[in-house]
């Protein structure tokens, strides 16, 4: 039995598509590209930074959403918890010799969120 193929899992591929979208396209948006699409990578990377990384944990916390936590509660939650994951990982990289650059934020985030993700997805089914 494929677990994506229930329907309360569309929040693992929508997660994982932004996740896609906001690691990959500032690589291939340059300054001369269309208004339209810098608007765009904005709009999904701060959606992606201050929404998903926290969302994925509360799916992690609160794995099936029956009664223990209502809507805003969620949402509440995965924007102070996105913010807090972003800093927290800005302030490991920039301790380390990697260094705190644009790409290793996104990929940072991207592990962290897809960790997240992946074992949410796993506790739920």
């Amino acid at each position: 039995m494929n677990i994506l193929n229930k329907l309360g899992d569309r929040w693992f591929i929508a997660v994982m598509v932004i996740t896609f979208l906001a690691s990959v396209m500032p690589s291939f948006i340059s300054p001369e590209s269309p208004l339209i699409l810098i608007f765009f990578n904005y709009i999904v990377g701060f959606i992606y930074v201050s929404f998903i990384p926290g969302y994925c944990l509360v799916r992690l916390l609160f794995p099936n959403k029956k009664g223990e936590i209502d809507f805003i509660e969620m949402i509440v939650l995965s924007i102070i918890l996105s913010f807090s994951i972003a800093g927290l990982s800005g302030l490991i990289l920039g301790l380390t010799p990697v260094g705190l650059n644009q790409l290793s934020i996104r990929i940072a985030l991207s592990l962290i969120t897809f960790l997240f993700a992946v074992i949410a997805l796993a506790k739920s089914s």
